[in-house]
């Protein structure tokens, strides 16, 4: 008692203060050019003009408490999918439900596993939830599965994997998840995140969803902000075996999806022509960004997903981060790796076929080559 008399303002729990901030891509550059943001894998084609139309209609109900459990989006989820509504989560982007998860799951004692380079939302939520996240090494900036069963101790109790992962572009095929979810005890929970699985057309790919419904230990979460292009109304969702689902609501807010990006889900999730028209677009720039970049002498990461990293070999005299200034006085805003223990490395977004043109010319001048664009 003497001793907590001594402390002279609230402290938090352990591992908050451990805690990196998660910084986004940044959105400004020089002051008066025009920007072309590039950073953040967001889509160039924007929402579905359905969704829009949908997000302008909820106006009239912003007085309102939206559906606490969502029902509306998770039937327009399962419908389009062939899922069962009541093993759906909604949440306020995929983020939330990674925070619900690791509060959950993880406690004080307890460790997560998570990739060298893999999305730096997972050791934050794992440490906010006061437990221990155990970085593991990949394998030419892909997940190791061996790599990551061998990290598992007793105090392992969630294994994160994005899949496809960002920042790197690559992806686990269906065969090797399913061998890491074989490898692991019953009792650890396996988040598959599929963020990006929308852009993903390789035949032995799989988001997680067969997995899910044939294990009791496997949680995929998918997002809006990406391929559907609603990133600024936080939309999320997650499909779990039905044990997972009863806990994640048991903690979750009552209202945690707004109207208006339940709505906008609603006809996200319907247009399918529009989904399939910003897959066509990245396919096409994904591939052409890649081939003239790396025509310029730049090496190109391979990636599955609406981004790719361009590493600047120190042997050339000129860094990431020179090339990242001299974008950004041209208005081109690529992602830094820093954070993500890739220094050599600039993240670039597909974009629109305008900033495409232009990202390769700017790097062309940087290398003081001339660019076919």
């Amino acid at each position: 008692m003497a001793s907590e008399n001594m402390v002279k303002r609230p402290e938090p729990q352990r591992g908050v203060l451990e805690i990196e901030p998660y910084v986004g891509g940044r959105a400004s550059a020089e002051p008066g050019t025009r920007i072309f943001k590039l950073s953040a894998n967001e889509t160039p084609l924007g929402p579905s003009p359905r969704a829009k139309e949908a997000f302008a209609a909820a106006a009239d109900k912003l007085h309102l408490y939206p559906d606490g459990g969502a029902l509306g989006l998770r039937e327009a989820i399962a419908a389009r999918y062939g899922l069962n509504a009541d093993r759906i989560v909604c949440g306020a982007g995929s983020d939330e439900l990674l925070h619900l998860l690791a509060q959950a799951y993880l406690g004080e004692g307890d460790e997560a596993i998570t990739t060298e380079h893999g999305f730096l939302v997972y050791p934050i939520v794992t440490k906010a939830a006061g437990a221990t996240c155990v970085t593991v090494k990949e394998t030419a900036l892909h997940a190791d599965v061996d790599a990551i069963l061998d990290a598992v101790t007793p105090k392992t109790k969630i294994v994160f994997l994005a899949n496809p992962n960002n920042p790197t572009g690559s992806y686990l095929p269906a065969d090797e998840v399913r061998r890491l979810q074989q490898g692991l005890r019953p009792g650890i929970l396996l988040i598959l995140d599929a963020a990006y699985s929308e852009y993903v057309s390789r035949n032995d790919y799989e988001a997680g969803i067969e997995l899910v419904a044939t294990s009791e230990n496997v949680v995929m979460t998918r997002t809006f902000s990406k391929i559907y292009g609603l990133a600024a109304l936080r939309l999320g969702w997650m499909y779990a075996p039905a044990h997972i689902v009863d806990v994640v609501n048991r903690i979750r807010g009552p209202f945690n999806v707004s109207i208006p990006a339940i709505e906008a889900g609603i006809a996200a999730m319907a247009d399918t022509d529009h989904v399939e028209a910003a897959r066509q677009h990245n396919d096409k720039w994904l591939g052409w960004l890649s081939e003239e970049i790396s025509k310029l002498g730049y090496e190109i990461v391979p990636s599955v997903g609406n981004f790719f990293l361009i590493r600047f070999p120190k042997e050339q005299g000129k860094t990431a981060k020179d090339a990242d200034a001299f974008l950004m006085k041209r208005g081109l805003i690529l992602r830094q790796m820093s954070s993500y223990g890739l220094p050599d490395c600039l993240r670039l977004s597909v974009g629109s076929e305008e900033a495409n043109r232009l990202v390769v010319k700017a790097l062309a001048e940087f290398a003081d080559v001339k660019a076919a664009v």
